[in-house]
This record gives structure tokens, C-alpha cells and sequence, in this order.
């Protein structure tokens, strides 16, 4: 293994010569395409945002383009082969940036949002665009007229951000969504979703900011990908917040998950570490907002609904027969493709932890035998469900955790500090817990009975 460096160049004539150690070796990520367009969707990202008369800063677009390398370092170096651990890896990025002295001030901030979220170590540098590049984004003409959109959020395709998407539109709201897509079922989903919407909002200009990265295999010489994906979504609160400096004033990035996913409490001492996502943690977020104030962007990032369940979101949904006429549009399975193996179309499986607490919220929400989701798996009841394979190891796990909360609900409490610190949420520390009680509440309810064995 290798610590891995990745650094930044913009345009042919750009020849960068990064200081490398001698234990790291050195991939140059090219941000152009040609002479001048910028590469991996920013400058298509920006184009579309033109159309809709949204000019993001050029601190928004520094932080879109440190995501590209976050990204790139994130899916195509892989952890089997460069760490020692078969996790953790060493990345430093070496990012070009209008003001490196701003960013340079971030960075510790950097550090620790990254570190907690993939489990990796990473150093970032920047240094100063060329000259060439040294003004990218532009001014929005005199006479325009200021966008319309009074609230940023993003927009995964999943049933919670569409929940979210239709509150907003139902409050009246103008919100400008954000999505980012690679599989092609997540990609489908989102757009059918949205048109979905607009059909049924004629009336509202709210729009779309959709944007795809991916990066060629092989990039890193002689090293695999990899895929686990667990810095996607700083790639994803970044297009939000980049589309969001283009607002012109104060704006709210809405971040709509549910209370139990976003703590993410390991359902058994398995999962700490690399077997727990940390996507929407509350620490996560917290250095977000701590982020955007070292940058001077004046926007904040919530989750609106860190106090519910998925279940409470679906029945306090303002649209609810909308919500009901959607739903089976919406994509929550964490492999939606491996349907396919099965001779099926993309669907969801039924059985990994995300369509578990779908499930569960639903029955929750409707009643049970009113989920209209097509699941590979449809009657979780019908026979054991073999733990030593995909389709019992989750609800194995739910299992485990709910008879641990059964004779013990005080558990909660210390439960959830296991993902990660709770400082930032010491006045929330009996909801959060709450939260996390009703949510393994919901899916107990759901697999009631269900019997996971090793076959």
C-alpha cells in the first residue's frame, strides 16, 4: 500500500508539479475538458444553473471542485489495496481554489468532517488557481430578474426527500433540488420522481439542479476501485450548497432523512466503524455549518426531519394521497440492480436495512398489506430467512438490536453516542434517543414473527 496523493490541474497549461513524499504516489486529476470547459459535471452544473438564473459564488465553485476530488480519491482508490487495515486510507488532495488562504483556514474543519465520514485520513492543501481560471463564475445580468427559489434540497430519488420535496411544494415553497446520480435505476428514479411533481405543480417554478460524476476506472495507476461510496455525500451537500451561493441571499440546504437512519445506531457490534454510514449524522452536519461560517457563505444546512421516524414522515406527509400516488416511484434498496440476478427488473429487494425500515414505515403509516412497493422478497414470513446470505443477515441484525432495547429501553440513551460525538445536540439528547426507540419500534413491528436462521 500507498498514501495516496491527488491533485488538481485546470487546463492543458496548467503543469502543477506537486511536492510528493516518498512513501505517496502521485495521480494528476485533469478538471478540464479541452481548453476551458471544466470537466466531471461542474461546468455542466453551471450552465444549467445559468439557465435558471442562479450564479454560484466563486466559493461555491471551489467547493464543487474539492468535491471532485473527494469523489475521485473516494471511488477509485481502493481500501483492500491501499490500507492497512482493509479500510482506513491515507489521501491527501492538493486542490486549486480561488482563495487558499480562506481555505487553508478551513481545512482542520475539512479534516474532521471527511475523517468521520469515510473512516479515512485525509490532508487537504490548496493552492491558487491560474491565472486562466482565476475568475470562473459570472455575474448574473443587471436586468434579471432574481431567481424565484426560497429553499435548497436535495432530491435522491428516496421516499424521504420525496416527503420532503412535497412538503415544501405544499407550504407554498419555490425549492430549487438538487440531485446527483451514477446507476442508472437512481438516475431514472430521480427524474421520473420530478416530472412526477411538475405535472402536479404546474403552477410553481421551482426547478432542478441534476448533476452526474464519475470517474474512468484505472485512474490511479495500478490501483482498483473501489465501492463503498462512503464520501458521496459530500459530494452531494456540496452541489447543494454551491447551487445555494448562487441565491443571492441567506438560503437553507434541506437535508431529509429520517431520525433512525441519520443516527445510524450499529444494530449489533458488527457494525461500528466500516460497517456504519455516517451520512447524515448530527455531528456530520454540525461540521457543515461550521464549514460554511470559516467560508463565509451564508447559508446553513438542516435536517427537517432529525425527530422522525420514517413512518411519522410518511403519515405527517401534507400531500398524503399524492405521496400514496408516488410512492412506488421512489427508490430506497441499497442495490437496486441485483433484482436482475433473479430475472427481475430494477426493484426493490425487500431485505437490506434500507427497504427493511421502508417497509416498516409504510405498514407504519397505511396499515399493513397497503405497501404498494413491488419487493423481490414480498412476504418476509413465507420461510426462514437464511442469515448466512443477503436476505436474513438485516433482519438478523434488527433483531438483535430490538430484544437489546426490549427489557432495556434506558439503553437509548447511551445507544446513540455509539456513531459518532453528540456535542452539538446536548439540548436534543432524549429526542434523538426517543427517535431511535420509535424507529426500531416501527420495524420490530414489521418483522414481528419473522424467523432468520443459519440454513
Amino acid at each position: 500500500m500507498k498514501r495516496q496523493l491527488l491533485a488538481g490541474r485546470l487546463g492543458p497549461d496548467d503543469r502543477f508539479d506537486a511536492m510528493a513524499s516518498a512513501d505517496e504516489q502521485t495521480t494528476y486529476l485533469q478538471l478540464v475538458a479541452g481548453e476551458k470547459l471544466l470537466n466531471h459535471g461542474v461546468g455542466g452544473a453551471l450552465t444549467s444553473l445559468k439557465k435558471i438564473g442562479v450564479f454560484p459564488s466563486e466559493i461555491g465553485i471551489d467547493l464543487l471542485v474539492l468535491a471532485v476530488h473527494v469523489h475521485a480519491a473516494d471511488t477509485r482508490i481502493s481500501r483492500a489495496e491501499q490500507s492497512q487495515d482493509s479500510w482506513t486510507r491515507e489521501m491527501r488532495l492538493i486542490v486549486p481554489v480561488s482563495d487558499p488562504v480562506r481555505w487553508n483556514a478551513a481545512a482542520p474543519i475539512l479534516k474532521k468532517s471527511l475523517d468521520f465520514l469515510t473512516g479515512d485520513r485525509w490532508t487537504i492543501d490548496f493552492r491558487v488557481r491560474p491565472d486562466r481560471f482565476s475568475t470562473i463564475t459570472q455575474a448574473a445580468p443587471p436586468s434579471l430578474i432574481a431567481p424565484p427559489f426560497d429553499a435548497v434540497s436535495l432530491f435522491s430519488g428516496g421516499l424521504d426527500s420525496l416527503i420532503g420535496a412535497i412538503d415544501l411544494l405544499e407550504d407554498d415553497a419555490t425549492p430549487l433540488l438538487v440531485s446527483h446520480f451514477g446507476e442508472g435505476a437512481i438516475s431514472d428514479a430521480q427524474s421520473k420522481l420530478f416530472n412526477d411533481l411538475k405535472r402536479h405543480y404546474a403552477k410553481s417554478s421551482f426547478a432542478r439542479l441534476r448533476v452526474g460524476m464519475t470517474f474512468k476506472k484505472g485512474m490511479v495507476a495500478d490501483v482498483g476501485s473501489e465501492g463503498s461510496t462512503r464520501g458521496r455525500s459530500f459530494l452531494f451537500f456540496a452541489l447543494g450548497v454551491f447551487a445555494g451561493t448562487g441565491l443571492g441571499c441567506h438560503f437553507v440546504l434541506r437535508v431529509p432523512e429520517n431520525g433512525l437512519i441519520a443516527l445510524n445506531v450499529p444494530l449489533d457490534p458488527l457494525r461500528l466503524g466500516s460497517n456504519s454510514t455516517r451520512t447524515t449524522h448530527p455531528y456530520y452536519m454540525a461540521r457543515w455549518n461550521d464549514l460554511l461560517v470559516a467560508l463565509d457563505i451564508d447559508g446553513e444546512i438542516r435536517n427537517p426531519y432529525w425527530d422522525k421516524t420514517k413512518g411519522e414522515m410518511a403519515a405527517a406527509c401534507r400531500n398524503p394521497a399524492l405521496l400514496k400516488e408516488l410512492v412506488t416511484d421512489s427508490l430506497s434498496c441499497s442495490s437496486p440492480a441485483k433484482a436482475r440476478w433473479l430475472g427481475h427488473g430494477i426493484q426493490h429487494c425487500g431485505y437490506c436495512l434500507p427497504c427493511l425500515i421502508r417497509r416498516a414505515a409504510l405498514t407504519a403509516a397505511w396499515g399493513a398489506e397497503n405497501d404498494p412497493t413491488t419487493y423481490t422478497i414480498p412476504d418476509l414470513h413465507a420461510q426462514p430467512l437464511d442469515t448466512r446470505q443477503a436476505t436474513g443477515v438485516q433482519v438478523r441484525s434488527f433483531q438483535y438490536a430490538i430484544e437489546r432495547l426490549k427489557g432495556k429501553p434506558q439503553l437509548a440513551n447511551l445507544l446513540i453516542h455509539k456513531p459518532g460525538s453528540l456535542a452539538d445536540e446536548a439540548a436534543h439528547l432524549n429526542q434523538l434517543a426517543d427517535v431511535y426507540r420509535r424507529g426500531l419500534g416501527e420495524v420490530a413491528r414489521l418483522i414481528d414473527g419473522a424467523e432468520a436462521r443459519p440454513s
